[in-house]
């Protein structure tokens, strides 16, 4: 009789492609830890990015010590890229996972046995046509919320039925089927203008989402009930386009927290303070501000009277060159006003560059979150229970902002969509106060600790995020 562990020796893998940026990698990461504890072999492919995204090989080699079912397969850098024409990274990484296919498709035909699947997130959608090549089932891992899901899946539809840029449209209101409508200016910054081309990949990227086996969505369903809904009946998808089956597995987070330098600084000095008092902000790996902006959140925090925890990265270069370069350490005593750190050292802490995110969110002493709206981080906050002030940077980030309004889980802040797009001092204070010290702010909290008790149910054995995954490996098992 065989034993079980040559049979899931002999069990078909399930390769997972994220694109490079260490969320995008986290996530798939996490998609794949819980792949594996189902008796899923996984290899994770690797690609380098087009710019300084910082070290991952000694991240890599604590996931593999730890999880023994995942390897990692780190595909050929491409020396030289086609140059292409846009502003913004998004095009970079589109170009370099295209010039990619040929090494992605090389792995793929060595993989023995024959992967059960190839998962990709949204800006990999190239490598789904090397997967059709190759008989292997190909699954998007959207690692946004249903809502975004609605607009990339409508945005073909969008593009056929006007020729305006995003940019021209102004404060027009864009309208999907099953989400709010948003205005033009918060569409994503890569798709402001139609001949760049990160306009293209993700136009290229969103008719794939037609073409593919299935898409795995980081959300649950009662979370974003009405987008959900919207892109099963197939609402969303252009006439005469099917609609591939959707699985929504989440919320998917980290499972624990690798504590680098300042980690156990920032959880030693949460552990001090009063629950559910400390204000954290964070926007994100890459989010930065202005000298002048960090300026306008210190005199802001300060002026509100609360405790907070601040992660502080250094402002971005003036230098075109050093755009995508690694930021140095800020310098916190030239661009925090003087005295600031002595007038709040016995209720604030500020951190350089980084915090364990998920630890501080999960800690009792963190009652509000201010975000810059990246899904991860939103997932975080929901799994904690921690209600939001909404702060949106990049990426997609603006239209979570209008979805967290309108599920109730955010209230944003003033002053980020301005022409000068500063959020003054005076905002600060009186939004971080409404969130710690309010009626509103203890409503607030009291709907994200409901929607809260929501995810952790579609997480347990039986719940909807949990039987959605179940079905999912049970296919690929069977494969």
């Amino acid at each position: 009789m065989e034993g079980a562990g040559a049979a899931a020796a002999r069990r078909r893998p399930v390769v997972l492609y994220p694109s490079p940026g260490m969320g995008h990698l986290v996530s798939m990461i996490e998609l794949g830890k819980i792949l594996g504890a189902r008796g899923l072999p996984v290899t994770i492919v690797i690609i380098d990015p087009p710019y300084d995204a910082g070290a991952t090989g000694p991240f890599l080699a604590a996931v593999s010590a730890a999880n023994p079912s995942i390897s990692f397969h780190r595909l050929p850098k491409v020396e030289r890229l086609v140059p292409v024409r846009t502003k913004h990274h998004e095009g970079l990484t589109f170009e370099a996972i295209r010039a990619a296919n040929p090494r992605l498709r090389e792995f793929l035909a060595t993989v023995s046995p024959a992967p059960a699947a190839l998962v990709v997130d949204f800006f990999c959608s190239v490598a789904l046509g090397v997967a059709r090549d190759l008989g292997v089932p190909g699954y998007f891992f959207f690692t946004s919320g249903a809502e975004v899901l609605a607009f990339f899946l409508h945005l073909p539809a969008l593009h056929a039925r006007g020729a305006a840029d995003f940019r021209d449209m102004g404060e027009e209101p864009v309208r999907v089927p099953g989400i709010p409508p948003f205005p033009a200016t918060h569409a994503i910054l890569p798709l402001m203008e139609r001949d760049d081309a990160a306009y293209e990949g993700f136009l290229n990227s969103s008719a794939e989402l037609s073409r593919c086996d299935g898409v795995i969505v980081n959300t649950f369903r009662l979370l974003n009930p009405r987008a959900v809904e919207a892109v099963v009946a197939g609402r969303c998808t252009p006439p005469g386009l099917p609609t591939a089956p959707v699985h929504c597995i989440g919320p998917l987070i980290k499972s624990q927290e690798v504590l680098g330098k300042g980690g156990e600084e920032c959880l030693a000095w949460l552990d001090a303070q009063p629950e559910a008092s400390v204000v954290f902000l964070c926007f994100g790996s890459i989010g930065r501000f202005s000298a002048e902006q960090i300026g306008e959140v210190a005199v802001g925090l300060e002026a509100s009277w609360q405790r907070f925890l601040w992660v502080v990265r250094a402002p971005p270069s003036d230098d075109p060159a050093k755009k995508y370069d690694k930021p140095p350490e800020p310098d916190l005593g030239a661009l925090l006003p003087e005295g600031f750190l002595a007038r709040t050292k016995d209720r604030g802490l500020v951190v350089r560059s980084w915090a364990p995110q998920r630890d501080v969110l999960a800690h009792a002493a963190v009652g509000g979150f201010v975000t810059h709206c990246g899904w991860n981080s939103v997932l975080e906050a929901v799994m904690a229970g921690v209600p939001m002030l909404a702060w949106p940077l990049y990426a997609e980030q603006r239209m979570n902002r209008v979805f967290l309004e309108e599920m109730r889980l955010a209230v944003a802040v003033e002053g980020y969509d301005s022409g000068s797009g500063l959020v003054a001092a005076e905002e600060v204070a009186a939004k971080v106060r409404w969130l710690m010290d309010s009626g509103g702010g203890r409503a607030l909290r009291e709907r994200t600790l409901a929607v809260m008790r929501q995810a952790h149910d579609a997480l347990r054995q039986g719940g909807e995020s949990e039987a959605a995954l179940a079905g999912l490996v049970d296919e690929w098992r069977r494969a």
